[in-house]
């Protein structure tokens, strides 16, 4: 493997050999809706907690990334997998269940590709023939602890953005046909005092260009070479800002090559606001939508940027700014993969 200062690049190039995407009635009504295999008409999944039902979404994808990859529990070695509840809660609770050596990771909404990001890195050096990477939120869940129960029905500014209920996963493979990771560029924490958790598409968007700038300076590649750059969610707001950053710092990117998760998945019409957050926005929209159109052939080459706000509901109480963070992971497709 090539190493540079932030950047991976996988010479063996692991595959994603199957991936899967669950949501929730909100995502069942939205613009992406063909691309889940799973689509739930209840919050509740049938449990008595939003917290046991965010586990039964994860449990679901890990599951049937599984089935699509024709392969068996027993062939997968490790488990990444993360969330935004407390302590990564229905992550580690649904890794009991898997019953598979168990990596928990907090990225918050970058945590998508900070668990491809490591799980290209364990494969291609070997470290394992099959993993499987998940992400996930659910959004009365999330509402509860960062902000208030739904039931309050509290009123929220422009700004603000609309947690996905949905997971996210696939099997990262050493061998095999589909999708192939390329490449992986770590962030790094960029704090720019902003401190509303209402706005956290702006606040995200300095560490999502930053990751962009390192990952093409380091590959030595043009923002052409892929046909799509994708952020995990931006959201409007964030999505504003980043392009504008990206034109101060001489990045040549156009808006049509330039996309967010968090602006594809809902459609016009749906009380989202700025957009859609949440690590399962990002985990769904990537492994359902967009390599769905991978396979398809729509698109050969994509770097996703999965941008996290690290903060809590401590942080917030104790006025501090959001530090944020992006990692991007490059997918390429075509030829004879």
């Amino acid at each position: 493997m090539t190493q540079m200062h932030r950047t991976w690049i996988f010479e063996n190039q692991p595959v994603i050999v199957g991936s899967s995407a669950v949501g929730g009635p909100f995502e069942g009504n939205g613009n992406l809706a063909e691309d889940f295999d799973i689509l739930h008409d209840d919050l509740w999944l049938g449990e008595d907690s939003y917290e046991k039902a965010h586990k039964v979404l994860l449990e679901e994808s890990i599951f049937k990334s599984i089935e699509k990859a024709n392969l068996a529990k027993e062939d997968i070695q490790f488990l990444l997998a993360g969330d935004l509840i407390n302590q990564i809660t229905p992550s580690s609770f649904a890794a009991r269940t898997f019953a598979t050596p168990y990596l928990g990771l907090f990225g918050a909404c970058s945590t998508s590709m900070e668990g491809l990001a490591l799980g290209a890195f364990i494969v291609n050096h070997g470290g394992a023939n099959y993993v499987v990477t998940a992400a996930s939120s659910h959004n009365s869940a999330v509402e509860k602890q960062f902000r208030y129960p739904t039931e309050y029905g509290g009123q929220k500014p422009p700004t603000a953005q609309w947690t996905v209920t949905g997971s996210g996963a696939c099997v990262l493979g050493s061998e095999g046909k589909g999708p192939k990771v390329t490449s992986a560029t770590i962030g790094k924490v960029i704090d720019m005092g902003l401190s509303d958790p209402f706005n956290m598409g702006g606040a995200m968007a300095p560490a999502a260009v930053d990751t962009i700038e390192a990952h093409l300076k380091e590959r030595k590649v043009d923002p052409s070479y892929y046909d799509l750059i994708i952020t995990g969610d931006l959201g409007k707001i964030g999505h504003e800002v980043a392009l504008d950053l990206m034109t101060k710092h001489e990045i040549g990117i156009s808006p049509e090559q330039f996309k967010d998760c968090g602006m594809l998945i809902y459609r016009d019409g749906q009380p989202v606001l700025a957009g859609a957050s949440g690590p399962g926005c990002s985990a769904t929209v990537l492994y359902g939508h967009l390599l769905n159109r991978m396979r398809k052939g729509e698109l050969k080459r994509i770097l996703v940027v999965a941008t996290g706000a690290l903060l809590s509901p401590l942080t917030f109480q104790q006025n501090e700014s959001i530090p944020c963070i992006a990692h991007a992971v490059s997918i390429e497709y075509g030829g004879d993969n």
